[in-house]
C-alpha cells in the first residue's frame, strides 16, 4: 500500500431512490452525465487536479458499473506507482455486519485501509456533485488554521436553507454549531458533503461513534457535533464556483442543460482544470445533411438525421429523420425514431423511442405511468433497454417503468431487453 500525506475517500455507495429508474441497475455516481461523463468523474477528477494520488471509492448499491467503470484509475492518471484508484466495498468480518451503515461507518469500515496509507489528512467526498474544486487550497487553509476539521459550505437562497445541513460560523468561519434541515435557520451556509479532517481526530471519533448503539453514524449528524462537544477545532470553507447535488431528476436534467446555458460557469472545455472520464472507442459522430443541430452536446458514435435542439446526448445516440428532440439528456445507445417528437425527457441507456412517440409538457393529462414523486417540472424519465410503441403518447411527469403494473391497453411498452 502506497504511503501518502494524504488520502481522498469517495463515498459512492448510495442507491439514489430520488433517481428512479436511472438507477435501478447503477449506484448514482455511475450514471452518465454531460454526453461523455458520469458524475463519479467529478470528485475523481478533483483529486487529480488537486494532486491527491491516492483515491478510495466506497461502492455499495448496484456496484459492478461502478467498479467496472472505475478499474484501476488509468483515465484519471491514477494507476502509476504511488498512486491508485482503489475500490473499497463493504466486507463481512467475524461478527460484524457487512453493509455499511451510514457514512462515518463506511469510512469507520475501511479504517485499517487508512491506517496502512497512514495519511496526516483525509479528504471525505460525495460522489453525486457536479463541480470543479481544488480541495489543495482547501487543505493548506485547514493545515494553516491548525484545524481539526473543515466543512466546505456553499452560500445557498436563504429560502432554500431549510433544505441543508446549515453551519453557523463566527470570527474567522470557525464553526460553532451545526444544524440538519433547520426550520428557522441562522445561517445559510450549506455543507457540501466535503471535507478535510486530520486524521488523528477523524480516527478517534470514528471509533467513538462506532461504540455509540444511538449513533446514526453520520457526518453531519454525528462526527461533526461530536467534534464540536470535544472543543476541536472545526472552520468552514467558503466555496463559490459551479456546484449541484443532481440527487433528484429535476436536478440531473437542470445540471446537463447548464452546460449548455451556462458554459461560463461549469466549463467543461477548461484544459487548466480538466474532467477525466473512461470513454469507450466509438466513430465520429455524424450529422445528417438534412439533419438540424443547435445548441447541443453530443459525443462519439452519434448519429444525427432529424432535430436536435437544445440537448445533451451520449455515445451512440440515434435520432432518425423526421424525429424532434428538443430539451432532453439521451443516455448511451438510444434510438428515436422517425416521427418521435420528445421535449424533456431523460432516456435511459438503449431504449428505443419507437416512430410518432409523443412525451413531455405539451402532452396534457396523466397516464398509469404518472409519477409526481419523482417527477416534476414536466420532465420524462425512460427506464433503461425498452422499446417503446410505436405512437404512444406519454403525458409530462411519467416515470416509463417496466415493473409498474399497468393495464396491457395502457401501456406504452412493446418490450423489454437486457443492457
Amino acid at each position: 500500500m502506497a504511503k501518502a500525506d494524504v488520502v481522498a475517500m469517495i463515498l459512492a455507495g448510495g442507491q439514489g431512490a430520488r433517481l428512479g429508474v436511472l438507477t435501478k441497475r447503477i449506484a448514482k455516481p455511475a450514471v452518465p452525465f454531460g454526453s461523455r461523463y458520469r458524475i463519479i468523474d467529478f470528485p475523481l477528477s478533483n483529486c487529480v487536479n488537486s494532486g491527491i494520488e491516492i483515491v478510495g471509492v466506497l461502492s455499495q448499491y448496484q456496484p459492478l458499473a461502478l467498479n467496472t467503470y472505475v478499474g484501476n484509475g488509468h483515465p484519471w492518471d491514477l494507476d502509476r506507482n504511488n498512486a491508485g484508484a482503489y475500490i473499497l466495498p463493504p466486507f463481512q468480518r467475524a461478527g460484524e455486519s457487512s453493509w455499511y451503515k451510514g457514512t462515518a461507518n463506511a469510512i469507520f469500515q475501511n479504517k485499517d485501509f487508512l491506517d496502512d496509507c497512514n495519511p496526516k489528512y483525509v479528504v471525505v467526498l460525495s460522489g453525486d456533485h457536479i463541480y470543479k474544486m481544488d480541495y489543495s487550497a482547501m487543505l493548506k487553509e485547514h493545515i494553516s488554521k491548525g484545524a481539526d476539521a473543515t466543512v466546505a459550505v456553499y452560500e445557498v437562497p436563504w429560502e432554500e436553507a431549510p433544505r441543508f445541513g446549515i453551519l453557523n460560523t463566527e470570527g474567522d468561519d470557525a464553526i460553532v454549531e451545526f444544524e440538519e434541515k433547520p426550520k428557522e435557520p441562522k445561517s445559510n451556509l450549506a455543507s457540501m458533503g466535503v471535507y478535510v479532517f486530520t486524521w488523528s481526530s477523524l480516527r478517534d471519533a470514528l471509533i467513538r461513534d462506532e461504540e455509540d448503539p444511538n449513533s446514526s453514524n453520520d457526518f453531519g449528524k454525528n462526527i461533526i457535533p461530536m467534534l464540536l462537544n470535544d472543543g476541536k477545532k472545526l472552520f468552514a470553507y467558503r466555496f463559490a464556483g459551479y456546484w449541484k447535488d443532481v440527487g433528484t431528476i429535476s436536478s440531473l436534467w437542470e445540471t446537463n442543460m447548464d452546460i449548455l446555458d451556462k458554459p461560463e460557469e461549469i466549463n467543461l472545455v477548461d484544459r487548466s482544470w480538466k474532467i477525466f472520464s473512461r470513454n469507450p472507442v466509438k466513430p465520429s459522430h455524424f450529422i445528417g445533411s438534412e439533419a438540424r443541430v443547435t445548441n447541443s452536446a453530443l459525443t462519439d458514435g452519434c448519429r444525427i438525421y432529424g432535430d436536435v435542439n437544445h440537448s445533451v446526448l451520449s455515445e451512440s445516440v440515434v435520432v432518425e429523420k423526421g424525429a424532434v428532440v428538443k430539451d432532453c439528456v439521451l443516455l448511451p445507445g438510444v434510438v428515436v425514431k422517425e416521427g418521435a417528437h420528445i421535449e424533456r425527457c431523460i432516456v435511459d441507456f438503449g431504449t428505443i423511442i419507437g416512430k410518432d412517440v409523443k412525451a413531455g409538457p405539451k402532452v396534457e393529462g396523466e397516464g398509469p405511468y404518472t409519477n409526481h414523486k419523482i417527477c416534476s417540472e414536466g420532465i420524462c424519465v425512460f427506464e433503461r433497454g425498452l422499446k417503446i410503441k410505436d405512437g404512444a403518447v406519454i403525458p409530462a411527469n411519467s416515470m416509463v417503468d417496466s415493473d409498474v403494473e399497468v393495464p396491457d391497453d395502457q401501456s406504452v411498452i412493446e418490450s423489454t431487453f437486457r443492457v
